[in-house]
């Protein structure tokens, strides 16, 4: 058979099985290879003529606060919905020059969205499918019913690959920190010894033996761990977890085993005709929580810590404005910033600051995005360093940031890098470059990931950055960057906290127990790009939540809107509740802490546990609750499961795809609590949502008897 009758006899099946007479695929014109886009400096015509809305970022403060009051539906979307001052600018740059962008794709997406999908009706996991679910029609082919369909859904979907990602990163981690010990040609350093020191000892290590020896120790204890069989009980579980969390998971069968394998057997599991039990899937997913955190979010935040320094307070900037026409700008993307803190240590240098100025450049600099971004504004060892230039955005605004035509060098690892960045990058003259192998795009160049290796790495990312700039002067391109600035603190975490109270928890659990503060809640995870969301949703709940005097934590993409919007800024006391009001003024801190990153919600579990033993009580009974009202991929749902594993009522929006089967809902939203574990709750409305969470936490003072 030729090439030719095999591409045929695929065409030919696939028109079959469509019953089209010809495939989508053959359709298409459209991709993300920059290789398909030699016009696109032709075609794409850039206008920077648009005059900034805002004069400062007063008048962006007071502008967002009003807006937030109307009713952010489909009517002037997407700028209904965009908050931040420097993405509403570079939006409309971006979609006047009819370029793809995240905003315009979701306005496309919708009049094709499934609904069999959006509430978890549909299966692909065998020849027999696609098999959607319906009144009419009840089983898919093998025999599945609605329940277990979107129960399995749930699992496979999103928390095998939620916790994998979390593990993976973890694992990354510990491999950095045993090149840290054993390669100190790496560029790597041990900047918190004391850390590693007390969570060796924990582990059952010993503490004593030489620092570089101690890392090598700890990251194989830590990467063995990962590895293990799913029917050997994890260690790092056993070590850093709650006692009485711990005696709860091993009666309910939960207490997991290797983070690796714990995602095989439930993947294993997920295979057509095996196991057909829904609620035997929703408790595997929250014992794949259980691995999620301390196999991934706990250890990796500690590790990371240990190799850049733990948080401390510090004021702070973020935004476009950050960016300079005359630097060299690099922006690291991701959640991973292993490679990016060693080429900060690298731009800190006078060596690299006059390549730069040999280039024609005032300097070099590199700012932080998404994830990655609010590790490095928060950690000690990176951002009181001359080479680092501040955070930029959340998610969204990462083809608009391109846009500037400033970015020199886009370096990115895993994940929240979108699709489309090849072609933003050859219209705007970015280098990209990936520095893990786990994600590639196309036609763009990929590091290996050596941590062994990460100076000379670094060194190679940098030479590109001005090479980058040099091209840039000699092309003489059209640049334009909006001019907004948000002062913000951060740096919020356990130690940070306790060591700002004078070395105790006791101040903080005085003024929930007097009322000033009535509880806590964790508003983390991502923005979406949906009606009434984009950063909105997140900011009208926590304008909610601090007028009820609640302290709130942000980790995630959130924490941008939290610092473009003001929220991070101690002037924003004067938007809270008289009790929490007090309490800021007197401590000089905002009402929302920023603990930086999703992956620092490993922090704040650890905040949680420490303020549970404070008050000798287990972790259900704390006036705590979790929301992630823009939640986006698969991480946040395993985090979720996290949470409910450690008894937590846990708030998600937008809805879920679990709606298709009233056993997941129910289990989900109120058998769990009858087992000592916690709850998810789904509500889009603003408003609604704030109520749930101030009526949940005031049940839990009065089980505490705090009222």
């Amino acid at each position: 058979m030729s090439d030719k009758d095999i591409r045929n006899s695929y065409e030919e099946s696939a028109k079959r099985m469509s019953g089209e007479s010809q495939t989508i695929a053959s359709k298409l014109k459209s991709t993300n290879d920059p290789n398909e886009h030699n016009d696109l400096h032709e075609n794409i015509k850039v206008d920077y003529q648009n005059s900034p809305e805002f004069s400062d970022m007063e008048e962006v403060h007071r502008w967002q606060r009003e807006h937030v009051k109307q009713e952010q539906g489909k009517d002037g979307y997407p700028l209904n919905v965009i908050i931040d001052p420097a993405m509403r600018e570079m939006y409309k740059v971006v979609n006047d020059a009819g370029l793809t962008n995240v905003f315009d794709r979701f306005s496309q997406q919708q009049p094709i969205q499934c609904k069999f999908c959006i509430e978890g009706l549909s299966c692909q996991l065998c020849a027999n499918g696609p098999c959607r679910i319906s009144e009419k029609v009840p089983r898919g082919t093998c025999g599945v019913d609605a329940h277990t369909m979107v129960a399995r859904n749930f699992m496979y979907r999103h928390v095998t690959i939620g916790t994998s990602a979390n593990i993976f990163h973890c694992h990354q981690a510990a491999r950095t920190l045993k090149a840290a010990g054993q390669h100190p040609e790496s560029g790597l350093k041990i900047r918190d010894a004391e850390k590693l020191k007390k969570y060796a000892d924990m582990a059952g290590l010993d503490a004593n033996k030489p620092i570089e020896k101690l890392a090598i120790e700890f990251a194989d204890w830590v990467m063995d761990d990962i590895h293990s069989p799913y029917h050997i009980p994890s260690k790092t579980v056993e070590a850093f977890a709650p006692t009485k969390r711990k005696e709860l998971w091993r009666q309910l069968g939960l207490f997991p085993g290797g983070g690796y394998s714990e995602v095989a057997y439930a993947q294993t599991r997920c295979m057509t005709n095996f196991t057909s039990d829904p609620v035997e899937f929703l408790l595997n997913s929250v014992r794949l929580g259980i691995a999620n955190e301390y196999q991934g979010l706990f250890l990796l935040d500690i590790i990371q810590e240990i190799l850049m320094g733990t948080q401390e307070i510090a004021q702070k900037k973020q935004n476009m404005g950050l960016l300079k026409e005359s630097m060299i700008n690099v922006v690291t993307n991701g959640h991973m910033p292993l490679l990016a803190h060693v080429a900060i240590d690298l731009a800190s240098t006078d060596e690299w600051q006059q390549k730069a100025k040999a280039a024609g450049a005032e300097g070099i600099q590199i700012l932080g995005h998404v994830c990655e971004g609010q590790q490095l504004i928060n950690y000690e060892g990176t951002h009181n360093q001359k080479g680092y230039g501040g955070q930029e955005g959340e998610w969204l605004s990462q083809e608009y940031l391109l846009a500037t035509g400033v970015i020199d060098l886009f370096m990115f690892d895993y994940n929240c890098t979108v699709a489309t960045m090849p072609i933003f990058a050859k219209r705007f003259g970015t280098k990209l470059l990936s520095t893990h192998p786990v994600i590639k795009l196309q036609g763009t160049e990929t590091l290996d990931f050596i941590p062994e290796k990460m100076k000379e790495q670094a060194e190679k990312a940098l030479d590109k950055a001005i090479e980058a700039f040099k091209q840039r002067k000699a092309e003489n391109r059209k640049t334009y960057i909006p001019n907004y600035v948000s002062d913000c603190t951060v740096g919020f975490s356990t130690e940070s906290i306790r060591k700002a109270l004078g070395g105790s928890f006791d101040p903080l659990i005085e003024q929930i127990a007097n009322g000033n503060i009535r509880g806590i809640a964790t508003i983390v995870g991502c923005t979406t790009a949906r009606y009434g969301q984009g950063g909105s949703n997140i900011f009208k709940i926590t304008q909610g939540l601090i007028k009820n005097n609640i302290l709130v934590l942000s980790g995630g993409c959130t924490s941008s809107v939290m610092q473009y919007t003001g929220l991070t800024n101690p002037k924003a006391a004067d938007e809270c509740g008289e009790g929490l009001k007090t309490v800021c003024k007197s401590l000089g801190i905002p009402p929302v802490l920023s603990y930086g990153a999703c992956v620092d919600i490993g922090k704040m579990t650890h905040t949680a546990k420490e303020l549970a033993d404070a008050l000798n009580v287990d972790t259900n009974k704390l006036p705590l609750v979790i929301g992630a009202p823009e939640y986006l991929e698969q991480k946040a749902v395993a985090d979720a499961c996290t949470a409910v594993a450690l008894g937590w009522l846990v708030h998600v929006a937008p809805v879920p795809s679990i709606t298709g089967s009233d056993v997941v809902v129910k289990t989900l939203t109120e058998t769990t609590e009858t087992l000592g574990l916690g709850k998810v709750v789904v509500e889009m409305d603003a408003e609604k949502t704030v109520q749930i969470y101030v009526d949940h936490i005031e049940k839990k003072r009065k089980e505490l008897g705090l009222n």
